[in-house]
């Protein structure tokens, strides 16, 4: 009953947090980068130790300018987010603009589905309800529930907005198949750490070997839906724009692995080109090779000495 009553008033001030416009939020969010850079030094440590793995070839002060801009947006995007509950479509489709998308919308009006990979990259959160309001099919955006049942619940209504239908993981197989009959939008996430019993495969992405989910691919191969990536611009504070980029039309002729190496060097050459809006503070590589041993599906031809 405690645990409850936490959470719910927890969710009421993040409720009423939100009604603030975001010129108010964002006085906030320069207060909390502060806090979270200067004072409290939030997971500073594993920020610093992904950047150095990730970019070997930088100086001390060019992955400090990173680290720094990183926490600028890391605290825009926190407001961002809590604005999501009261957010307008309106002011949605104005911040968060998708372009090229006329061939995704080819196939939903032939009743075909397609599927969607992304990344925790630039605003992922507002990208859901921007699909969810710029596709006229059933979006389901694939994620991983909080441990906190009503944060989960409440978070899961906030991200539903504008038609969104989010699937846990592990009902991803189920959804498929009551879907299969309606044009259908099924997105992932393409960087999110797998944990040690999933299936997953083995390659270097962003200069250290990383575990790699397989699910887009398996169910691509499978359903033979086309693969789109919906790549994020920060175009300023606040405005965003989604290329719609067709990453792989013909799933089913593809070889094993090959839809997962074209997703995560993808993403690779995104982080490249704009490193500062990725999730560096995330334990993205908490878990070794040698940790996962047999357990894992690799090719060791794709691990490079």
């Amino acid at each position: 009953m405690i645990k409850k009553g936490i959470s719910h008033l927890g969710i009421f001030f993040l409720s009423v947090l939100s009604l603030f416009p975001l010129t108010v939020l964002y006085l906030f969010a320069d207060i909390t980068y502060l806090l979270l850079y200067y004072v409290f030094g939030y997971r500073k440590q594993v920020v610093r130790t992904n950047l150095k793995c990730a970019f070997p070839e930088k100086s001390a002060a060019e992955l400090l300018i990173i680290e720094k801009r990183y926490y600028h947006y890391l605290a825009d995007l926190i407001f961002e987010i809590l604005k999501m509950s009261s957010i307008s479509a309106k002011e949605v489709e104005k911040r968060f603009v998708f372009k090229n998308k006329e061939q995704i919308q080819a196939y939903l009006s032939r009743g075909e589905s397609i599927l969607v990979c992304s990344a925790h990259y630039g605003n992922w959160e507002w990208g859901t309800l921007g699909a969810g309001l710029n596709f006229a099919a059933n979006h389901y955006p694939i994620y991983k529930p909080l441990s906190n049942p009503f944060f989960d619940h409440w978070f899961k209504k906030v991200r539903g907005k504008f038609g969104n239908q989010l699937i846990a993981m592990r009902q991803t197989m189920r959804a498929l198949q009551a879907s299969k009959d309606k044009p259908s939008i099924f997105s992932f996430g393409n960087d999110q750490a797998p944990t040690r019993e999933e299936s997953h495969y083995w390659t270097i992405f962003m200069n250290q070997p990383s575990a790699i989910q397989l699910g887009i691919e398996k169910i691509a191969k499978k359903t033979n839906r086309p693969i789109f990536y919906f790549r994020i611009s920060v175009l300023k504070r606040g405005y965003y724009e989604v290329d719609c980029v067709p990453l792989c039309l013909n799933p089913a002729e593809t070889t094993d692995y090959e839809i997962t190496e074209l997703h995560t060097r993808f993403l690779e050459e995104i982080i490249k080109a704009e490193p500062a809006y990725w999730l560096w503070s995330h334990r993205r590589w908490k878990y070794k090779r040698e940790d996962n041993g047999p357990k894992t599906t690799v090719k060791d031809q794709n691990i490079e000495a």
